[in-house]
């Protein structure tokens, strides 16, 4: 059975950083890429950032510079640093899997994540 658990939202202030961790347990893919998407109340899902199991790393517009994306194969573990957080950030962040290379939109992602809360006050 395919899991990912999310951890790491919360509370932050506007300027402040927070690090999202996704773990991952029973996938089938060998190959496999794992993005981040987020979701604000009323918004559609917005892709965030993707890594591929070999590191190669995208972001959504805008968004390289704040928010990094990062993997730990040995753990099965993703996680996103978010720094210098604007109340714009504030979502439900969701991790998902997708076997082969990342893509942008969440249709092509297999698996996900039951999502966490992020809030970031001004």
């Amino acid at each position: 059975q395919v899991q990912l658990v999310e951890s790491g939202g919360g509370l932050v202030q506007a300027g402040g950083s927070l690090r999202l961790s996704c773990a991952a347990s029973g996938l089938p893919f060998k190959l496999y890429s794992e993005g981040w998407f987020r979701q604000a109340p009323g918004a559609e899902r917005e892709f965030v950032a993707a890594i591929s199991w070999s590191g190669n790393t995208w972001y959504g517009d805008g968004l390289k510079g704040r928010f990094t994306i990062s993997h730990d194969t040995a753990k099965n573990t993703v996680y996103l640093q978010l720094n210098n957080a604007e109340p714009g950030d504030t979502a439900v962040y969701y991790c998902a899997v997708r076997d082969g290379i990342p893509k942008y939109d969440a249709d092509s992602y297999d698996y996900w994540g039951q999502g966490t809360q992020v809030t970031v006050s001004s």
